[in-house]
């Protein structure tokens, strides 16, 4: 089997109008939302919003065995998390049962593998691709992905995750197998 890599550009952390807001600004928006906002929407606020290394310092952890999530913000119709992972951690493979979500790489290399379930083969690779630094990926539901900091990156990753509306029991899934399992992400681990 081959392995695609999808090299696109990433897309650019400025919004092309030069306009951006405050990392503060865009948790007071997240928090003002009474209604899940549409994909585009959380893509346009990741792409201009401007963060700095001390707006993230409250949400800063790393863990060994495991990725580290980190609550920003989080209402009936929206969350935000910070996640840190060393290199070689990731997600199981999984999907958002029903959220779309947005992930915008602030500092890393983040490894994005994309499946199809294909109800007779069960689950297919698709798609893989690297995400540098400033890449801003979203996905629709449903969405079957794996995303992690490969073993050979070096260096840890930070990434800004947004999805509406909240992620709840999530559907996990093996290559090759047509078995679903459910997962309940956990942002406060002991």
């Amino acid at each position: 089997m081959s392995t695609l890599i999808n090299t696109e550009t990433p897309i650019p952390t400025k919004p092309l109008d030069g306009s951006s807001i405050t990392f503060s600004e865009l948790i007071e928006r997240l928090n003002s939302q009474s209604s899940p906002p549409e994909l585009e929407q959380i893509k346009s606020w990741l792409s201009s919003v401007e963060i700095f290394d001390h707006d993230l310092q409250p949400y800063l952890g790393f863990k060994e065995g495991n990725y580290w999530r980190h609550r920003v913000c989080r209402n009936d119709a929206v969350e935000m998390l910070v996640i840190c992972w060393r290199p070689g951690q990731k997600t199981p493979i999984h999907d958002h049962n029903g959220s779309h979500g947005v992930v915008r790489v602030q500092q890393g290399l983040m490894w994005e593998t994309n499946f199809a379930f294909d109800a007779g083969k069960g689950l297919c690779y698709d798609t893989g691709r690297e995400c540098p630094t400033g890449t801003i990926t979203g996905a629709e539901k449903p969405d079957i992905h794996q995303l992690g900091n490969p073993d050979v990156s070096g260096q840890d990753l930070i990434t800004i995750h947004v999805y509406a509306p909240p992620l709840g029991v999530l559907k996990t899934y093996k290559v090759g197998s047509a078995k679903v399992e459910v997962y309940t992400p956990n942002d406060f681990p002991t």
